[in-house]
C-alpha cells in the first residue's frame, strides 16, 4: 500500500512509535490479534483516536476481531522505516548527554548516536557507550557523512551558535533540550524537549486536576 505521508497529521506521526513499541511487545508475547479497546488502554490514547490514525493507512483491522499483530508490526516498521539506520550526532556530553550515549538509543534499532562532540579535555578523545568524542571546534571537519539528525544538550547561551553550525554541515533535524527557542530555517525540524518547563507542567496538572 503506498501512503502520501505528507496527508498524515503531525499529531498522528508522532504517535506511530507508540504504537510500534507496543505491537512489538505484543508479538514478542505471542499474542495475534489486539482491539482497538486494548491498544487504548496500553498506549493511553482513547479508541476513537486510535481507530482515526489506523484510518489513513486504509482497512487495517476487521470489526469484531481486531487488528492482526503480525500484519500492524510489519506494516508499521515500514513506514516508519525501522529497516533503515538514522545516524545520530550528539552535541554536550554533559550528565543528559553522557547519559544518551550509554543508552544510544538500543530499544530502536533505527537510530543510532555515531559521534559525539564537548568543549571538555578529559572527555575529548574518549569513547562513551563505544561513541567517540571529539572536539567540537572540530566539529564541521568531524560531522559525519549522511547524518540527519543532532541531539543537542548544551548550555542554552551556545544553542544558536551550534545549531546554525550543525545546519551547515548538513542536518535536518534537532532534538533540542536546552531552554533556548532556536530560529533555524522553515525546511529544518527542530523538537524542543525542556525538562524543566515538563516538571513544572507535572506539578501543576497534579494540584489542580488530581482525579483526572
Amino acid at each position: 500500500m503506498n501512503i502520501d505521508q505528507s496527508k498524515i497529521p503531525q499529531a498522528t506521526a508522532k504517535r506511530l512509535p507508540l504504537y510500534y513499541r507496543f505491537l512489538k511487545n505484543l508479538h514478542s508475547s505471542g499474542k495475534q490479534r489486539v482491539s482497538s479497546a486494548e491498544l487504548s488502554d496500553a498506549v493511553k490514547v482513547d479508541s476513537a483516536t486510535i481507530r482515526r490514525d489506523f484510518s489513513y493507512f486504509g482497512a487495517l483491522g476487521k470489526k469484531g476481531y481486531g487488528y492482526n499483530v503480525n500484519y500492524l508490526l510489519s506494516f508499521f516498521r515500514k513506514t516508519l522505516d525501522q529497516d533503515e539506520v538514522t545516524n545520530v550526532i550528539l552535541i554536550g556530553v554533559g550528565n543528559l548527554g553522557t547519559a544518551f550515549l550509554h543508552y544510544n538509543f538500543t530499544k530502536n534499532n533505527n537510530t543510532q548516536i555515531i559521534a559525539a562532540f564537548d568543549v571538555d579535555e578529559q572527555k575529548i578523545g574518549t569513547e562513551i557507550g563505544e561513541v567517540p568524542v571529539f572536539h567540537l571546534d572540530e566539529l564541521e571537519e568531524r560531522f559525519p557523512a549522511d547524518t540527519p539528525v543532532a541531539i543537542l544538550t548544551v548550555p542554552a547561551p551556545a544553542a544558536q551558535s551550534i545549531s546554525d553550525r550543525l545546519i551547515e554541515c548538513g542536518v535536518k533535524g534537532i532534538l533540542n533540550f536546552t531552554p533556548a527557542r532556536l530560529s533555524v530555517p522553515d525546511t529544518i525540524r527542530i523538537h524542543h524537549i525542556d525538562l524543566a518547563v515538563e516538571l513544572q507542567s507535572l506539578v501543576y496538572f497534579l494540584k489542580h486536576y488530581p482525579n483526572e
